[in-house]
């Protein structure tokens, strides 16, 4: 990885008026970047500790025995974390030095047209996950009505409704409201966490050493799915690392970025994946928030725990979940950002999530996160490779926004690599991410230089050597 610290190129001045498209998909301007190093690191904190990556450590326990051990699931952890930091910090750099949103790098490789689908393939599964967190959220903000009431208000559906026009009006401030919403919910829900992970040693851990911390575990496929199955779960969001880059303040380089990935989000998964199997071991309850209930019998402590896990939900949601599938919303119906995080909350509303929340329903989310997956990881190669291998990081963005330019169209071979990489991860499921990755990135190289020799999408790459040689800037 290059760590050699970049200066950040001025925005060609064309852009504006070429483009057809709102301002907060331009790229972003040094002024107008306002995240610093420790913003970002309690960005990724608070979007790692919430209620689904407890329900992705719940369901390593099935049916009362546990697929992972301590040491088995930390292991998995590490290395889906290190592996999703070099990710991060290699496909964020481009959004970084230039400050394009995600929707304008894949122009680059899919082309104007292809960008569509791809850009699909992240917004909808944001929007799922929106709804489920904050239905989760809902579960919670009921139980403090509940105890509030003494009994006589009992609502998912309105707490539902409630929080989600909450989350709709801080979305429409963009990254202001995420600053300051994780900084207070990244310390607030840690500390509220660390107690009832307390409270757990203290009341059931020979139960959970038994189902749990000693489980026989697996080293084997249950293993390397729990991997696929954790970068899966980041699969969405480190493929727009550059809707979150492109707000961080300059003279970063990326070995440091790949630092300020590294560290919060161990510290978010370690602490949220352990509660989740405690909870699951202890209660056998696959929802943390009824486990919750069931381990925390204080009034006043569950009112505690469940405004935390509110937080939570809305924390994981402005950062993953509202602004990348806006920007999406954005670039395919040309309206406004404000509009946009709008008709994003309302479409979260109607994706179903309270199926998704139900104790039967673990497993099954673990599967969808595979089978969506199985679409990412194609993406997220095809992306690297055109960027670092075949334009050797040498793209001219204002071509990018140039809705006749070079990049107009679809490229095939970039669809193709991406259909091909999809098939091969469903040969087998549980490894669907890294599968797809490692085909379509091959397939991707190969189609570009035999297939298609008339397309234009060649032109810039090393496939296409006279004119890389006299082609744009390094950016």
């Amino acid at each position: 990885m290059n760590t050699q610290i970049e200066a950040y190129p001025t925005p060609d001045a064309h852009i504006h008026h070429t483009a057809n498209m709102d301002e907060s998909l331009q790229p972003k301007t040094e002024a107008n970047r306002k995240v610093s190093p420790i913003d970002y690191i309690f960005m990724w904190i608070g979007d790692g500790v919430n209620l689904g990556n407890m329900t992705l450590g719940a369901s390593l326990v099935v049916a009362g025995v546990a697929t992972l051990n301590l040491l088995q699931t930390f292991a998995a952890a590490i290395i889906a974390i290190g592996i999703i930091s070099v990710i991060f910090a290699l496909n964020d750099r481009l959004g970084y030095r230039t400050g394009i949103p995600y929707v304008v790098q894949l122009r680059m490789s899919f082309g104007l047209k292809g960008s569509v689908i791809s850009s699909l393939c992240r917004g909808i599964p944001a929007i799922v996950w929106y709804g489920f967190q904050s239905w989760i959220g809902g579960t919670a903000l009921n139980e403090i009505a509940k105890i509030v009431s003494g009994g006589s208000f009992d609502n998912v559906a309105v707490c539902f409704i409630v929080l989600q026009v909450i989350q709709i009006g801080l979305s429409l401030y963009g990254f202001h409201a995420v600053k300051w919403v994780e900084t207070v919910t990244s310390v607030v829900i840690t500390l509220a966490l660390l107690y009832v992970f307390g409270v757990l040693l203290a009341s059931h851990s020979d139960l959970i050493a038994e189902k749990w911390v000693r489980a026989e575990g697996s080293w084997g496929l249950p293993f390397f799915a729990f991997i696929m199955m954790f970068m899966g779960n980041y699969a969405a969001i480190f493929l727009s690392a550059a809707d979150y880059s492109r707000e961080l303040k300059t003279g970063i380089s990326d070995k440091k970025r790949g630092l300020l990935y590294f560290f919060p989000i161990f510290v978010a998964y370690g602490l949220t994946l352990t509660i989740g199997a405690m909870l699951a071991s202890a209660t056998g309850i696959s929802n943390p928030v009824k486990a919750f209930a069931e381990v925390v019998d204080n009034s006043y402590i569950t009112i505690f725990v469940s405004a935390f896990i509110v937080l939570g939900a809305v924390a994981v949601n402005m950062v993953a979940n509202i602004i990348p599938p806006a920007y999406v919303i954005t670039l395919l119906t040309k309206i406004k950002f404000k509009p946009a995080v709008t008709i994003t909350g309302l479409l979260a509303s109607c994706s179903f999530p309270w199926v998704l929340v139900q104790d039967s329903s673990a497993e099954g989310l673990g599967m969808f996160i595979l089978i969506y997956s199985a679409f990412l990881g194609p993406i997220v190669s095809i992306l690297l490779v055109d960027y670092y291998v075949l334009r050797k990081q040498q793209v001219h963005v204002p071509d990018l926004y140039n809705e006749s330019g070079p990049f107009a169209g679809s490229n095939p071979a970039a669809m193709l690599a991406m259909l091909l990489g999809a098939g091969a991860a469903f040969i087998q499921v549980e490894l669907a991410w890294i599968i797809g990755l490692v085909v379509s990135g091959i397939a991707y190289i190969l189609l570009t230089k035999y297939a298609f020799k008339h397309s234009k999408f060649k032109k810039g790459t090393i496939f296409d050597e006279p004119s890389f040689k006299s082609g744009g800037n390094r950016l």
